[in-house]
């Protein structure tokens, strides 16, 4: 690869995983300082920042300051969980959606939404096929989204209004398999006590929390990812 082919970040960074896949630079190997790599893919230091901080924010790199970058002993892969639309994710599925408000209120916000004024809690049920899909049990911080006071959420989710108006700097989330509770398993049309799968998660915009919600799906729901091998999102 010449010079000229190392003027963006991402082929820098592709470089820099050629050498470790092919053992090149093995794991804790300390690897060229900045300068020295930008002199020799001849751009700019920063640009190499940018790359390595990319495969270091990736588990594959450990950046040290004074101590320089080492390929990592035991790489750790990083899982990234993008908030789907629910809509969307039903009809990639090739089934009919369906939405249906159960209640909307504005009440006293629960400990976990982090709020001290007044949260809107939003319950609702997606459909596919004409058969519950998923229930969304949401609580909404009025501090933070103020404009989800006057959303009536009775044709649009507040899955989806949140996820293309509302941007989050970081998040936590939890899965488990729960006994469904007597309202859950009426709403999923199942029995009470049935096994179902729930996703805890809650976003933040910087330290001031978003949303919680609650997801729980209808039995046979499953959840599908990806596993790759130095294999970076841009």
């Amino acid at each position: 690869m010449s010079e000229a082919q190392f003027r963006n970040w991402q082929a820098i960074q592709a470089e820099v995983l050629r050498r470790i896949h092919a053992r090149n630079w093995p794991p804790g190997h300390t690897i060229p300082n900045e300068v020295d790599l930008a002199q020799e893919f001849g751009c700019a230091r920063a640009t190499v920042n940018r790359a390595l901080q990319s495969l270091a924010d990736a588990g594959l790199l450990e950046r040290r300051r004074k101590a320089g970058t080492r390929v990592a002993l035991h790489p750790v892969g990083k899982a990234t969980v993008t908030i789907p639309v629910i809509r969307q994710e039903i009809e990639d599925r090739g089934m009919t959606y369906a939405y249906r408000l159960i209640t909307r209120d504005i009440a006293t916000s629960p400990a976990p939404l982090g709020a001290t004024g007044p949260g809107l809690h939003v319950t609702a049920v997606h459909h596919a096929n004409d058969s519950p899909y998923v229930i969304e049990d949401r609580w909404i911080n009025l501090t933070t989204v103020p404009d989800a006071a006057e959303q009536p959420f009775d044709q649009i989710s507040a899955n989806e209004w949140l996820v293309t108006t509302a941007p989050y700097t970081n998040g936590d989330i939890s899965f488990a398999a729960e006994p469904a509770t007597a309202q859950e398993a009426q709403l999923l049309n199942t029995a009470e006590g049935t096994p179902v799968f729930v996703i805890d998660r809650i976003t933040w915009d910087h330290d001031q929390t978003i949303t919680t919600v609650r997801l729980t799906y209808a039995p046979g729901y499953r959840i599908h990812t990806g596993i790759g091998t130095g294999a970076i999102a841009s």
